[in-house]
C-alpha cells in the first residue's frame, strides 16, 4: 500500500529543508570535525605538540601541578584505605563461626568426658 500523497510531500518537503542545516550545523568549510582553529592533520609529535628547542624544558600549564598531585595522593589513600579495611567477607565470618563451633564442641566433650568419669 503507497503513502497518501499529503504525507509524502510533506516528508519530502521536511527533508529538503533539514538536510542541508544537519550537513552544515557546526561544521565549516575545512570539513565536518575540524574548525578554522584546528588543523587538517597531525604533526606527527606527541598530542601534536613540536617539541621545545634543544636545551629548554616544556613549560608545565596551570592545570598539571595540581592534576599531578592530586592523582598521587589518590593513589596513595586508596592504596593504604583499601589494605587496611577489615575483612567482611560471608567466607571469613563463616570460618569465624565454625571455629566458635568447633571451640564450643570440645569443651562441651571435655566437660562430659571429666565429670563422668568421676
Amino acid at each position: 500500500m503507497t503513502a497518501p500523497a499529503p504525507f509524502s510531500s510533506a516528508s519530502a518537503m521536511l527533508r529538503h529543508r533539514i538536510l542541508p542545516a544537519l550537513r552544515t550545523r557546526g561544521a565549516s568549510a575545512t570539513g565536518r570535525w575540524t574548525s578554522p582553529g584546528h588543523e587538517d592533520r597531525p604533526k606527527g609529535y606527541l598530542f601534536n605538540r613540536t617539541p621545545p628547542p634543544p636545551g629548554q624544558s616544556r613549560k608545565w600549564e596551570d592545570w598539571e601541578l595540581p592534576c599531578y598531585i592530586t592523582s598521587f595522593l589518590t593513589i596513595v589513600i586508596l592504596g593504604v584505605g583499601l589494605n587496611a579495611k577489615p575483612d567482611m567477607t560471608i567466607e571469613t565470618w563463616a570460618h569465624e563461626k565454625a571455629l566458635e563451633r568447633l571451640k564450643l564442641e570440645n569443651l562441651g566433650l571435655s566437660n562430659s568426658g571429666s565429670g563422668e568419669s568421676d
